[in-house]
């Protein structure tokens, strides 16, 4: 069941009871809190740690699970011992900030089993391209890499999942590398998923004759994972609204840049009676950062049986989304550990129903209270049964229960669209998102403020006014109520002193940037 791994097959290939906590060979690690849910104590624990941002975890062919990490390396750690031992290093890898080693499939075919990884590469005349790389593995060996796809790559937005297909075929999703336009086009492989064979080649059954594409639109996938009934399912970031969950088929469009979510405002209705468009099963406003997925066809943890395990980045949580038996739909969402171990990168089950979870704390973006001193780790959660001996005064975690209410309103709409980039004091991250803690533009004049939260900014202006390049997306969606109140807060808090927005002031303003406003005002 896992996105990597064809999961019948697999158990077919390695035999049951390849890895299962006090059954067929105790774990060394000691447990560190426990998770209970309505019939299952879930037992969670350390497997490795001190990892350089682990962005794929995947069950490898010698029972072991397999990892990249965003600085180069591919290893695999021993899920018992916590052993590790380092493949392979690629020295054509380029690491800054989300850029570098992301993506990881293995085949299932035990005679000679591939890896194929995605990476980020910079060029001569310091272009950055993705790389799609075919390597055979052998006696502990990732040897003879092929290059199966190069395609423009940008400092964000370049997808990077691999999957491989029932029917033994790649699938690579690619971000839209900042250019949504090429997203829907399909002259450009950007914001798509593609569809290969292992040696590259174009299926002849692909929906684009002589192309890779497979569907477009796509912002962000961040997630693949392939269903026991053949559904690929796939987690994608949205701009300022609407992460999402997709159900991704042949040749659909999921129709950024034009609309996100469920097309439920206007514009985005008006053009998808034009241009029919395939919706998400599910969407997360505030957004989430959704990021690696996984299947849980397992009986160890009933309770998630035919489900998909989400990890979130922004959010600091694990999902688990039931799907209906069809596996076609999302019928409940559970939510647990939020913010207890930091932003969550990528999960893998193991073939006999242990969950992998790895961190992602020691990336560009981390949250308040992160790094932890051992971080980032590789963290398991294991039924535990009866007779299992837990140790006395565990802490217990639980599904999260609804959140406190913030202290005011703009708090509430800071910490849901602002504090993940702009960070709870208000110190942004250096290089990538300005502080605005002291910010001229925040303490300054009103309506200048208004207009960057109602339009956002492209990022193209960063050499000429700022060293900060990273978009910001606009927030005009918002009521210009909460506009005022999220404004008015930045504006008092942390060590600024400046005048309440009214909101009247924002509804003038936006009036102006619409041309709505009368002769008389102008």
């Amino acid at each position: 069941m896992r996105r990597t791994i064809t999961g019948m097959v697999l158990l077919m290939l390695l035999g049951a009871g390849a890895c299962r906590s006090g059954q067929d060979a105790a774990f060394n690690q000691p447990l560190e809190a426990l998770l209970e849910l309505d019939s299952t104590r879930v037992g969670i624990s350390t497997v490795v740690s001190d990892l350089n941002v682990p962005w794929e975890i995947a069950w490898g062919p010698d029972n072991q699970i397999w990892y990249t990490e965003q600085s180069g390396t591919i290893s695999n750690a021993d899920p018992h011992t916590g052993v590790k031992k380092l493949l392979l290093t690629i020295p054509e890898v380029y690491r800054q900030r989300t850029l570098g080693l992301l993506g990881m499939a293995i085949s299932a075919d035990k005679a000679q089993p591939y890896v194929f990884v995605d990476y980020t590469h910079l060029q001569k005349d310091s272009t950055i391209v993705s790389r799609l790389v075919r390597y055979t593995y052998t006696m502990d060996t990732l040897k003879d890499p092929l290059v199966l796809l190069e395609l423009p790559g940008n400092t964000g937005h370049n997808g990077s999942r691999v999957a491989i297909s029932p029917d033994g075929k790649i699938i690579l999703s690619t971000g839209d590398a900042a250019n949504g336009d090429h997203a829907p086009d399909t002259n450009f492989i950007n914001g798509k998923t593609l569809r290969l064979n292992f040696d590259g080649s174009i299926p002849a059954d692909n929906p684009y004759p002589g192309s890779p594409i497979w569907s477009r639109g796509h912002r962000n996938i961040q997630g693949m994972v392939f269903t026991t009934s053949g559904h690929l399912f796939a987690s994608e970031h949205g701009d300022a609204v609407d992460d999402e969950l997709n159900l991704i088929q042949r040749k659909a469009f999921y129709g950024w840049p034009r609309v996100e979510g469920f097309a439920d405002r206007p514009d985005e209705k008006a053009y998808a009676d034009s241009f029919p468009f395939t919706a998400p099963l599910k969407a997360w406003t505030p957004t989430i950062a959704p990021a690696g997925v996984d299947y849980y066809g397992a009986h160890n943890i009933p309770e998630w049986y035919n489900s998909i395990l989400l990890g979130t980045l922004k959010a600091a949580s694990l999902r688990v989304l039931a799907l209906n038996p069809a596996q076609e739909s999302v019928t409940t969402e559970h939510i647990y550990f939020s913010g207890k171990f930091g932003r969550l990168r990528d999960i893998c089950v193991s073939p006999e129903g242990d969950v992998y979870i790895a961190t992602s704390n020691r990336d560009w973006n981390p949250g308040k209270g992160f790094p932890l001193q051992h971080d980032d780790r590789i963290i398991r959660l294991s039924a535990l049964r009866a007779n299992d001996k837990i140790p006395a005064g565990l802490p217990v975690e639980k599904a999260a229960t609804a959140p406190v209410a913030a202290a005011t309103k703009g708090a509430s709409i800071y910490k849901s669209y602002c504090e993940a980039c702009h960070k709870t004091e208000g110190k942004g991250v250096p290089g990538s998102f300005p502080a605005l803690d002291q910010n001229a533009l925040v303490t300054g004049n009103s309506a200048s403020l208004i207009q960057t939260v109602i339009q956002g900014r492209t990022g193209a202006s960063k050499a000429k006014n700022s060293p900060y390049g990273e978009q910001m997306p606009a927030f005009g969606f918002l009521k210009d109520e909460d506009i005022a109140a999220v404004t008015s807060y930045v504006r008092n808090s942390w060590n600024n002193h400046a005048d309440s927005i009214a909101v009247s002031v924002v509804t003038q303003t936006r009036k102006k940037l619409t041309g709505n406003v009368s002769d008389e005002k102008k």
